[in-house]
């Protein structure tokens, strides 16, 4: 004869309840929405870093180009997937005047001695001219969310006001031409030159094509040579000005509508009003310049 000793209860018997049950599950669901929220602010922070140094390694390269052709590099042109200038300069043929944009005959990626580029305001890094990677299929360098990066350089040649300070070595002075990408006679020099219209400011609201106009200015209106802009881990849903205005993005939009004037402060994020998560980087002709004087190509 046998038996059990204890007797067993059969209440010891049953496994967890439904109350427990749940209890676990909600605090497994709490420990794993806390590690997916971590990860992805991780992964986040990273990209953003990425991209910076993208936008840091690409003003390098700007830079060493100027160093050593004398000039900055037009943008590279995108309409489509079938008319674009595959990730190389492009330039308009005729010397002054805009390019036709529906006349393929009237733009070249072939260096033109004049400067006068096809977009000056709302081009591309010219990767496969710069020799800059990570590039996409069709050659345009790309930020760490896989948007192209893009890149705007100044045209005019001198603020009106230092305009006398802007000349050749002989003292002539040096007007009507887009100083900062046109190949340089060996007469003249860009020290004493300064952009005027480009600038970087705080928001868009007042702002002309040209100037900060009401808002605060980031940078000061005349030593923006060259912009560079990442558009952030949403720019799929907001590629350009209309359609990020129509989200809201009004900040953003200013940065992709084709003039001289862009916006940058600190991130805002899709929760709130006007999202915005675009990155910027500038070169000041100051930093240019000095470094052109330090490898002999000025004055």
């Amino acid at each position: 004869m046998s038996s059990a000793w204890p007797p067993t209860d059969p209440r010891r018997q049953a496994g967890f309840t439904l109350t427990e049950l749940a209890v676990v599950l909600a605090i497994v669901a709490l420990l794993l929405g806390s590690v997916t929220y971590t990860l992805s602010a991780h992964l986040e922070s990273r990209a953003q870093l990425e991209t910076q140094r993208r936008l840091a390694d690409a003003r390098e390269l700007l830079i060493a180009y100027a160093m050593a052709n004398g000039r900055l590099p037009c943008p590279a042109r995108y309409a489509s997937d079938a008319d674009h200038s595959a990730g190389l300069e492009s330039f308009c043929v005729a010397a002054s005047g805009a390019c036709d944009a529906g006349d393929a005959a009237t733009r070249t990626t072939s260096v033109q001695a004049h400067g006068n580029c096809a977009h000056f305001y709302d081009g591309y890094l010219p990767a496969a001219s710069l020799g800059y990677t990570p590039i996409d299929s069709a050659g345009f360098a790309l930020d760490a969310w896989g948007a192209r990066i893009r890149y705007a350089v100044a045209k005019k040649t001198a603020h009106p006001a230092g305009a006398a300070s802007c000349k050749k070595l002989d003292g002539t002075l040096l007007t009507g031409l887009p100083l900062f990408t046109k190949v340089r006679a060996a007469d003249e020099t860009l020290i004493g030159c300064v952009p005027d219209e480009m600038v970087v400011c705080a928001s868009p609201s007042g702002v002309t094509p040209t100037t900060c106009g009401g808002a605060a200015a980031v940078t000061n209106q005349n030593i923006v040579a060259a912009v560079l802009l990442s558009t952030g881990k949403n720019w799929a849903s907001g590629p350009n000005a209309t359609r990020a205005l129509a989200l809201g993005r009004v900040d953003e939009a200013a940065n992709v509508d084709g003039d001289g004037v862009f916006v940058w402060h600190p991130p805002r994020p899709a929760s709130e009003a006007n999202e915005f998560d675009d990155q910027l980087a500038w070169l000041p002709a100051s930093l240019l310049y000095a470094r052109m004087i330090s490898a002999g190509v000025l004055p």
